[in-house]
């Protein structure tokens, strides 16, 4: 086939076909449009918590457009007051001290994932940082201990840019001090409940990972956890001599075990034949496990304690099971946050109090959002070509299906294929603003948990090794051909989107597979599997083994001539259709090159590509303006191509940094909103606009390609946040961050997100 060329005559040929494509009887059913901006925009409120004294409650909302840390009363947010001060970057997850005088956060400079550590002191309202370290130093919350307020560990590589040095912070005054350099190698620290350093974890040539006890100060090999195991076995807290871990050695499912470091004997606390156990809470003062999730197509809860049971009992008579989960208990068990949400319901934050049994409501994630346009999700179990069941969700266009079966009741609708990141991350069932989104504007969305995939078992994560472009995109190719089969997709309309990993399964989708897909939308994905590998930051060093074993090293020729052919760039002829790039300049995971390449390649063969990039954003867009304009530019480029409706692009790039590098005139009335635009270094004609020059490439926000939800707390009952409190408040899960060299205490879950 062809390759479509750049003229007049194709832009309009594309415009035509769309507008035959759009179906009437659809668009009318359809209901009212929503506002991208409540759906994607600032959250009102979101991230709510209670400080440890049970005080005072806490949640991130706006100053000047800024997410910030405000804190109000317990019993009056009327008087809310904003205490931290960040006027670029959003603050993002932030934590109590135990005795409520500060909250922490980690914050990064323009997305380049160099992240400080911040102290705020909530009654003065003043932030210090904690780690003023030179640019280019990565400073991480290694863990913190509700024993010891002030006392605050944290890692940082500026001695070595490839492995991470141990420090402890006084809190109070502002100190840093080194207690563990890592001459070793080491690729994360063990410390245990009172934040003592115990022990170790590294990363050897094979993948595997072996574990050090440090005793009389001198490293004692615990035991190694082989490759196969290395992605789906990490520890999760150690208290005392018991080693609490999530494990999948000598079984297929992570199960919830304990080693007695004395005896040397491992006792399993929960297991499920269906999926990993996902999650684990511990208490935060005397850090025993409270509950543990299973996630397969839903979360369930199994508790393991009685007074954290009242909790859950009390959220189940009042919303039913899988409808709500606890982000926060305090210290003293009497008072816990829940967040309630489901596909049709953004986020909604309360408060119990166990001894009163009273609820009490503390805000509405998005209050503006008319909950009645929000469509359900369906869950699905896809049987991929070679017998693998593959856990799925489908959300459909409102006004489709009034039989409620599944199907659209007058034919196929167009349809997105929505790929997560990681690629060693998976897919939730509830909420999603993307779903939401996208099924306002008339499209059915599915999102696969395709191999390799987090949370299904480690063969069902192994099965993607060395399969990227081969049974992991054939796993994406299953699903569609399902759906089609079904009546849900019309087959001539079907586009693929994805940030990070679903980036390069969207490029991968357009040139491995061309007649497939109507268009794509690739948000910092890869297009050079050699080059990225090529260009990974110094701190990944200890898991290069890892990345070599799933994807290939490309110092070994054989296995680089593997990546090439498994790369988008060396099958960029056979790309027809249209393709939407969206890139954060600084990202250091998936460098702006891999977008740069791809471009230069399709630009040369005069193929449709629109290339934006943000030069104020990392691995996806942190900033709430710099999303509303790259998806504001989504939709009418997705109208075009599938015949959906859209918004008018209206304000969508106010206050957004976003540079279109080339293909402005693929999509309609992009020109008119830019200030600066350089297409391919020729100018582009657009009213009222002057030309710019495209910036050098080079160089994230711990975000998933862009497709991280602004008011994302994890879908999980046990809280899954990806950076970890203390090791007595602590969960793991398949969340949307990268830990590599995490040297988080106690939940390593190695490169769950990698890309």
């Amino acid at each position: 086939m062809a390759p479509y060329f750049r003229s007049p005559f194709l832009v309009a040929g594309l415009r035509s076909l769309a507008a035959a494509f759009a179906s009437p009887a659809l668009v009318a059913a359809l209901p009212d449009l929503i506002d991208r901006r409540i759906l994607i925009g600032n959250a009102d409120k979101f991230r709510g918590r209670v400080s440890p004294d049970g005080q005072t409650m806490s949640w991130l909302a706006p100053l000047n457009g800024v997410q910030n840390v405000w804190v109000a009363p317990i019993d009056n947010v009327d008087v809310a007051r904003v205490v931290t001060n960040s006027t670029v970057r959003p603050v993002g997850s932030y934590y109590w001290t135990a005795d409520s005088k500060y909250v922490l956060y980690a914050q990064d400079s323009n997305g380049n994932e160099n992240h400080h550590v911040f102290r705020t002191d909530v009654e003065a309202t003043e932030t210090i940082d904690l780690t003023p370290v030179e640019d280019g130093v990565k400073a991480q919350i290694h863990s913190y201990a509700y024993s010891q307020p002030n006392t605050l560990l944290v890692t940082m590589n500026d001695r070595d840019p490839a492995y991470f040095d141990l420090h402890k912070v006084d809190v109070a005054e502002g100190t840093i001090e080194k207690i563990a350099e890592n001459t070793e190698e080491y690729s994360s620290w063990m410390t245990d409940e009172v934040n003592e350093l115990r022990g170790a974890i590294k990363a050897n040539v094979d993948g595997s990972f072996s574990y050090f006890l440090f005793e009389n100060e001198s490293p004692t090999e615990l035991f190694t956890v082989g490759a196969d195991d290395a992605l789906s076995t990490s520890p999760l807290a150690l208290v005392g001599n018991s080693l609490y871990m999530l494990d999948t050695r000598d079984r297929d499912k992570a199960a919830f075990t304990v080693l007695d470091l004395v005896t040397n004997e491992m006792t399993v606390i929960g297991e499920s034949d269906e999926a990993d156990v996902a999650g684990v809470r511990f208490h935060a003062v005397t850090s025993i496990p409270l509950a543990y999730t299973v996630n397969y197509l839903k979360p369930t809860v199994t508790v393991l304690d009685d007074t954290y049971g009242e909790f859950v009992a009390a959220g189940e008579a009042e919303y039913g099971e899988g409808n709500f989960f606890i982000v926060y208990v305090t210290p003293d068990d009497s008072l816990a946050v829940f967040v309630v949400e489901g596909p049709t319901l953004p986020q909604e934050y309360r408060l119990y109090n166990r001894t009163s049994e009273a609820w009490t409501d503390m805000f509405l994630t998005r209050p503006d959002l008319n909950a009645t346009l929000l469509q359900p999700m369906q869950t699905l179990e896809i049987p991929s070509r070679d017998g693998l069941i593959l856990p799925s969700y489908l959300t459909l266009p409102g006004g489709v299906d009034m039989d409620e079966d599944g199907i659209p009741d007058n034919g196929p609708v167009p349809m997105v294929l929505l790929v997560h990141g990681g690629p060693w991350a998976r897919d939730f069932y509830g909420y999603s603003a993307f779903h939401q989104f996208l099924a306002n504007r008339g499209y059915a969305v599915l999102a696969v948990n395709f191999r390799a995939s987090t949370g299904f078992g480690k063969a069902f994560l192994n099965a993607g090794i060395r399969e990227w472009s081969g049974k992991m995109h054939d796993d994406l190719i299953d699903a569609v051909n399902f759906t089609v089969d079904r009546g849900v997709a019309d087959p001539d309309r079907v586009a693929i989107m994805g940030g990070s990993y679903g980036g390069y399964a969207t490029l991968v989708g357009l040139s491995f597979t061309p007649d497939v897909f109507a268009c794509g939308v690739d948000i910092v994905g890869i297009s050079n599997l050699v080059t990225l590998i090529q260009s990974t930051p110094s701190y990944w060093e200890s898991f290069l083994s890892i990345l070599y074993l799933h994807i290939g090293n490309p110092a070994n020729e054989t296995e680089r001539e593997d990546m090439l052919a498994r790369s988008p760039i060396t099958h960029v002829d056979s790309i027809v259709k249209p393709l939407l790039i969206g890139q954060g300049e600084n990202d250091p995971r998936v460098p702006k090159a891999e977008s740069d390449q791809i471009v230069e390649a399709m630009a040369a063969r005069d193929q449709v590509v629109t290339y934006l990039n943000y030069p104020d954003e990392g691995h996806g867009f942190a900033r709430p303006e710099n999303s509303l304009s790259f998806f504001a530019v989504t939709e009418h480029f997705l109208k075009e191509c599938l015949g959906g409706r859209v918004e008018e692009f209206g304000e969508a790039f106010e206050g957004s940094s976003a540079e279109v590098l080339h293909g402005v005139e693929y999509v309609p009335g992009l020109a008119d909103q830019l200030v600066d635009v350089t297409d391919n270094g020729e100018d582009v004609e657009s009213p009222g606009t002057s030309s710019g020059e495209a910036p050098d490439t080079e160089e994230t926000e711990e975000v998933d390609g862009g497709l991280t939800e602004q008011d994302g707390e994890a879908t999980d009952p046990s809280d899954q946040e990806s950076t970890p409190k203390s090791a007595g408040d602590v969960a793991v899960g398949a969340g949307w961050s990268i830990l590599v060299v995490s040297a988080t205490a106690l939940t390593m879950r190695v490169l769950t997100d990698l890309i």
